[in-house]
């Protein structure tokens, strides 16, 4: 591994290209192989990052709640072609009847806006507005990336599967506790002011980009998505105790490079780590099987999506259109908002992770990440 190569870039991020704290990890094959922390956690540079500094990384968390749905499911033998509504009866309303486990985590539902109005702190409220919504696109129509929402269903999914067992306390007692991972899905109030605060993008983001035209475009689906359930929208309000201490699984997920890195060696390696299987094969299949490919209703491009996870969409002859998870046809994973990414290649058994505090503009990884894949890979 060019670990100088990798050093010397990650150097670059703070002196070219404004990052103020960060963290890398890569794992390969079960063990940590680089671990990089630098900056500060504070816009006047008087507090030191470290590898040990959490942070939110935002939609990266979506990853984190899709394992724990996959695992409930694995655990509770229930397959993810399983209808929603068999478990959550409420849901069987405005023609949702049919709608699968697995088309729910690949963003097939249509459910990436709401009409019905519903506070983002208020799980019960955005869960029973999501059963009664009707699909925001036909079925069958393709997908459309759900920025919010997909954290509700997936918590209420794992609730009725479990008996009641939440989405945070799902995370810390099947994979954070057991693996040691500083990573949460709802920090504990106690812990709150551990973590960095996230510092809002410097500038604009690029002039005609068809996502941010229709994210500007009051009414769009795009701009619905990313308003419903309302509430959270600024970065300000998410760096609240409050909003650091709720379970949000879709946005509001926050930990260390480390931690996240770890977990993915755990897909990485198949399932496996530390001498003990946490997924069987076929569980594992439904990660690395991309469900739906093609135009993004939401996202307004080309987007892939396993079971959860997001993918590198692949043109007609199968070659891939973009390298975020790196060249493996099987690595899946998922990017957070302004430059935050982890994913797991299972070719190579790499595991990478990248967290920072200063956002950049964009919702797929930017080019401090993208930078530091390509010198891994080459």
């Amino acid at each position: 591994m060019p670990i100088e190569k990798l050093t010397a870039l990650f150097g670059e991020n703070f002196t070219a290209f404004g990052e103020l704290g960060a963290s890398v990890c890569v794992w390969r094959e079960g063990r940590e192989v680089l671990s990089l922390a630098g900056g500060f956690r504070d816009r006047a540079k008087t507090e030191p990052w470290t590898a040990e500094t959490p942070v939110l990384f935002w939609s990266a968390t979506k990853g984190l709640a899709a394992a724990c749905l996959l695992h409930a499911c694995q655990t509770h033998g229930i397959s993810p072609l399983t209808r929603v509504a068999e478990l959550w009866p409420e849901f069987a309303q405005a023609g949702k009847e049919r709608v699968t486990i697995a088309e729910l985590l690949s963003h097939q539902a249509g459910l990436a806006a709401l009409s019905r109005e519903a506070d983002a702190q208020d799980h019960a409220a955005v869960a029973a507005a999501l059963a009664a919504e009707a699909p925001n696109w036909p079925s069958g129509a393709g997908h459309g990336y759900h920025p919010r929402t997909f954290g509700y269903l997936v918590d209420e999914m794992l609730r009725r599967i479990t008996g009641g067992v939440t989405l945070r306390d799902y995370w810390r007692a099947q994979f954070a506790e057991p693996l040691g991972l500083d990573v949460w899905i709802g920090m504990p109030p106690e812990r709150t002011a551990e973590a960095s605060s996230i510092f809002s993008a410097k500038t604009a983001p690029p002039k005609g980009d068809p996502f941010y035209t229709a994210f500007m475009t009051p009414g769009s689906l795009t701009a619905r998505a990313f308003a419903t359930p309302r509430g959270l929208h600024s970065v300000a309000s998410m760096n609240a105790p409050e909003a650091r201490a709720s379970a949000f699984g879709a946005f509001g997920g926050i930990g260390t490079a480390r931690g996240l890195a770890k977990f993915y060696a755990l897909l990485a390696g198949g399932g496996a780590l530390d001498d003990r299987r946490f997924f069987e094969p076929p569980t594992l299949d439904w990660m690395t099987t991309t469900l739906t490919q093609g135009p993004d209703r939401v996202l307004q491009i080309d987007t892939a999506f396993s079971a959860g996870f997001m993918r590198d969409p692949l043109d007609a002859r199968g070659a891939k259109l973009r390298t975020h998870f790196g060249p493996s046809p099987r690595a899946f994973g998922h990017p957070g908002a302004g430059g935050s990414h982890a994913f797991a290649d299972t070719d190579t058994g790499l595991a990478f992770a990248y967290v920072m505090n200063q956002m950049e503009p964009g919702v797929l990884p930017g080019p401090k990440c993208l930078r530091l894949l390509a010198a891994l890979y080459a």
